[in-house]
């Protein structure tokens, strides 16, 4: 079978806290020639997708205290599990 196009579509859910919620979503198509490799050129289509839907929600994570605080949660935590591994060591 001969794969001439190629679609691709990422979506992703942010919660904003008191009951909101945003669905920011991108779909990508692209036309390969037979010579080229159709996985990687869906993984490329996929990073693409993924990194336009980050960059048109961050305007709206760091509006949204809910997710600056869940991410500052994160961030702490991942400073903890750092700091706790080097101490098991």
């Amino acid at each position: 079978m001969e794969i001439k196009t190629i679609s691709v579509t990422y979506h992703r859910k942010f919660n904003l806290g008191d009951f909101e919620s945003v669905e920011l979503g991108c779909s990508l198509w692209g036309q390969i020639e037979p010579e080229e490799d159709a996985e990687g050129a869906t993984q490329f289509l996929f990073e693409q997708a993924k990194a336009s839907v980050k960059e048109a929600a961050m305007p709206l994570i760091k509006a949204s205290s809910h997710q600056m605080n869940k991410a500052r949660m994160y961030k702490q935590s991942a400073q903890n599990n750092t700091t706790d591994k080097g101490e098991n060591f």
